[in-house]
């Protein structure tokens, strides 16, 4: 690990770029930071200078990349740009136009070379401004700060007197551990929403009671938590004073109320005390996208390509108290302000996007069901459990993430065993354009058919939960994949590994249909054969309300007849006939080891186990008979010698 990266989850150096036009006194700003001294004859471009560790109280030592100006080395310059943690774009206060530079082309520059990190501008040369003609800083910097929000802070130093040139990487540094943007938006004048959400997850955290208040007793125990010192009578009586004073309800008669907690927290930023606020959200784990850290969510990371995540009974279990707990009006569905607050301690909803968004069934008023709830969530520790741990825990699980989170047991050794203890099932939808998949998966969220449905261009998850036979329940998640990107997928020889059923899906009135379904069909199995990830597969012959392709349907039971599959499904979206599909589906997966096509190389391959097998009984049988006419032979010379 680079002294200027970061080691399980901490900073361990900071990488400085310094850039700016020729003479604006680059060079002897970094010199003088380093040496304390003034050198009027430093070289054009100065090495790497680090600088120790214990030259700031965040003990984090600093890398200062000097730069050349000039056109010849702008490639170079440009890396180092691109490697950097923050950058000083530097100006000289006795050259306006350096000044005017830096937002007619430094700035610019770096957004075009795609640097996305704090900004820091220096005026070096303060001593030599002219002082008949000062320019007001403060006049200057505002547009420009308005116009480029990367920019942290403004500063004016003087490497010949030495005013200000360690603020200026104190600054720098300061920008890079403790960061404005992520908690405070400047124009609003008001904390960003990610900082609210982890603020009040924390506050949460520590209303041990629950309510809504942090007494004296829950405020001390926070204060040692974070900062390893309680806070003295006088100074809790002294901060419920300022936070009553500008803003009453954020104290009650039990103590520091959610809006005083947040209240504080800006005030500290305002004053520039960022550090405050950044201490408290690393104690509980989040990171500077004010997100978990990766070490706050551990997850299985080793398991085999066919092996999947689940919920277990614990986290479940968790999931529907948390539902009962926001479903207020106790109608069984959350609202979407509901689930909104549900997620207020999580950076943002984990569903407003794809492939979450509209994967689940949702009520006549746009509510989500319990079981719908539970869905999304199965979905999510599907595709990616990381995700849906750290989501666990924005909402309240406190548990070891080893009881909320079960890796399955992989298909492989479910198709030997011919069974499958699974709960959640991973079906593929394969089918042509128009075939009718995209049908096919809103039928299954409970979406009615609607002629003006579009194409899925890309892909497209629908979850939800079955009820079987006998009163046991399923989650299905049905995984669209579109036609034109079934080559790309099946070109990675672990596609396959992750799903429990293939369905092929064909407009029954369509001869075209019919047979790239069938074309579908056969590549899927022989890259299953291939592999080694051979699944269960079923043909749906769709829009079954239209007059069929005669030869579809003769084609379509020959072939399921010739791959050893089951005989095509027929619905029709449209009429809302069935045939009970979706149970059907889930019965396929269920048996891993049936329904997996006969391919010839497949059938070649049994044939010749099966001679094998013929081979080896033959051997074994006549084996046992010599063995038997041996014996017999021993006994009767035993016999001829007894009676003799």
């Amino acid at each position: 690990m680079s002294a200027t990266g970061i080691y399980g989850g901490k900073r361990t150096g900071v990488r400085v770029v310094v850039a700016g036009d020729r003479g604006t006194g680059k060079s002897t700003l970094i010199s003088a930071v380093a040496t304390e001294t003034f050198d009027r004859n430093v070289p054009p471009v100065l090495p790497p200078t680090r600088l120790p560790a214990d030259l700031y109280n965040d003990l984090v030592p600093l890398t200062v990349i000097d730069t050349s100006s000039s056109l010849e080395n702008s490639s170079k310059r440009n890396e180092e740009l691109k490697r950097a943690d923050v950058v000083v774009l530097t100006y000289a206060c006795d050259q306006p136009m350096t000044l005017s530079r830096l937002s007619t082309y430094w700035l610019p520059e770096l957004r075009h070379l795609g640097v996305k990190v704090p900004v820091i501008l220096v005026g070096c040369k303060l001593d030599l401004q002219d002082e008949q003609a000062p320019m007001s800083m403060e006049q200057v910097m505002s547009p420009i700060m308005q116009k480029f929000r990367e920019i942290e802070t403004c500063i004016e130093c003087s490497a010949a007197s030495n005013n200000q040139v360690p603020e200026v990487f104190y600054y720098a540094q300061k920008a890079v551990l403790h960061p404005t943007t992520p908690l405070f938006d400047q124009e609003r004048q008001a904390l960003q929403p990610r900082c609210i959400s982890a603020l009040r997850r924390i506050f949460t955290l520590c209303d041990h009671d629950m309510d809504g208040a942090l007494n004296d007793s829950e405020l001390n125990e926070f204060q040692v938590k974070c900062f390893n010192a309680p806070l003295q009578p006088a100074e809790i009586v002294g901060v419920k004073r300022v936070v009553h004073e500008k803003l009453p309800d954020g104290i009650n008669d039990i103590g520091l109320t959610l809006s005083g907690f947040l209240f504080l927290h800006a005030l500290f930023i305002e004053k520039g005390r960022l550090e405050t606020t950044w201490a408290v959200l690393r104690k509980f784990g989040y990171d500077d996208d004010l997100k978990l850290a990766d070490e706050f969510v551990p997850v299985p990371s080793k398991r085999a390509p066919d092996q999947s995540v689940e919920l277990t009974t614990e986290a479940v279990e968790f999931l529907r108290g948390i539902f009962r707990l926001f479903d207020t009006d106790n109608d069984g569905a959350l609202q979407p302000h509901q689930l909104e607050d549900l997620f207020a301690t999580a950076p943002e909803s984990p569903w407003s996007e794809l492939p979450f968004e509209d994967a689940a069934e949702i009520t006549a008023s746009g509510n989500l069901p319990l079981n719908a709830f539970l869905s999304e969530w199965a979905l999510m520790t599907l595709i990616d459990p990381k995700k849906s741990m750290a989501n666990l825990i924005y909402i309240g699980y406190t548990g070891a993430p080893a009881s909320a989170l079960h890796v399955t047991r992989r298909r492989s050794v479910d198709r030997k065993k011919q069974k499958t203890e699974r709960n959640v099932f991973h079906c593929f939808v394969f089918g042509p354009k128009n075939a009718g998949k995209t049908a096919l998966l809103n039928s299954f969220i409970g979406r009615p058919f609607s002629k003006s449905d579009t194409t899925t261009t890309g892909e497209r998850f629908a979850v939800n939960v079955v009820n079987q036979v006998g009163g046991n329940k399923k989650t299905l998640v049905l995984r669209e994949i579109p036609e034109d990107e079934v080559k790309t997928f099946l070109s990675k020889k672990t596609f396959l590994a992750a799903c429990d059923v293939a369905v092929f899906v064909h407009d029954s009135s369509s001869e075209h249909s019919w047979k790239r379904s069938r074309e579908l069909l056969v590549e899927v199995a022989k890259q299953g054969e291939e592999s080694g990830y051979g699944v269960p597969c079923l043909l749906i012959a769709a829009k079954d309300d239209l007059d069929p392709y005669p030869m579809a349907v003769r084609d379509s039971l020959g072939i399921s007849q010739e791959l050893g599959i089951e005989a095509p499904v027929r619905v029709s979206m449209k009429l809302n006939t069935m045939n009970d599909v979706f149970n059907r589906i889930l019965s396929v997966a269920e048996h891993p080891h049936l329904s997996i096509p006969e391919t010839e190389t497949r059938k070649n391959r049994k044939k010749y186990l099966q001679v094998v097998n013929r081979s080896l009984m033959c051997v074994s049988v006549g084996a046992a008979a010599a063995f038997v006419g041996l014996a017999a032979y021993r006994v009767y010379l035993a016999r001829r010698n007894t009676s003799g």
